[in-house]
């Protein structure tokens, strides 16, 4: 990415969703920024709720003309008739999402901190890989995504980058040179006022 391109914000919903207010708190903030694509990413392993929520959440994307795909469940991603899937698992499963999903769907990776995973999947066939956490959380083995990482995919690889985990204004306005995608989540839902929250985020990548 070169460092006159700005990077785009890839929303990542929270990991529990309330269907009876997210739906509005979702379409206020594909109103007040410009969002390239949603992440249906939920704790729940209940497929009732996974369909209630995915239903709910694709019907906001659309009436925005936003690309929404879902963590992990490949199958659900066909029944459901969203763009894609977003794997957890690095490079494993990207060419079986491929295969069962088709050519013009979405498939993302997320590959840790790992760039030879990231190499993979992209070889594979992933449309973007995702690097992360970038900065400290509780989650996870406490490693991080350090910025080189993104400074050399940047320099020698083509696919595009999405940087997620623990962001805040100055981890994101050091990596914007070097990153296509900012995976925001928590950062904003966990706000009283996510579209105020986002504004602060997409201010940084600006400087």
């Amino acid at each position: 990415m070169s460092d006159t391109e700005q990077p785009q914000i890839y929303l990542i919903t929270p990991p529990e969703i309330e269907l009876s207010h997210f739906p509005t708190d979702l379409a206020r903030v594909l109103d007040a920024e410009e969002i390239a694509c949603i992440r249906l990413s939920l704790a729940t392993r209940d497929e009732d709720l996974i369909l209630r929520a995915a239903d709910a959440v694709r019907e906001v994307a659309h009436r925005f003309d936003v690309a929404l795909v879902i963590d992990t469940h490949v199958v659900l991603a066909q029944r459901l008739g969203l763009d894609g899937v977003h794997l957890t698992d690095g490079a494993r499963s990207v060419r079986m999402a491929r295969k069962e999903l088709g050519a013009d769907a979405i498939v993302g990776a997320f590959c840790g901190n790992l760039r030879h995973d990231g190499m993979s999947a992209g070889e594979a066939g992933a449309d973007y890989v995702s690097f992360g956490p970038v900065g400290k959380t509780t989650l996870g083995d406490g490693s991080c995504a350090e910025s080189e990482l993104f400074q050399w995919w940047s320099e020698m690889i083509e696919i595009p980058v999405v940087a997620e985990g623990g962001l805040d204004a100055d981890i994101v306005r050091m990596l914007a040179p070097m990153t296509d995608f900012f995976g925001i989540g928590e950062e904003i839902w966990r706000t009283d006022d996510p579209v105020a929250a986002l504004k602060i985020i997409t201010a940084a990548m600006v400087g």
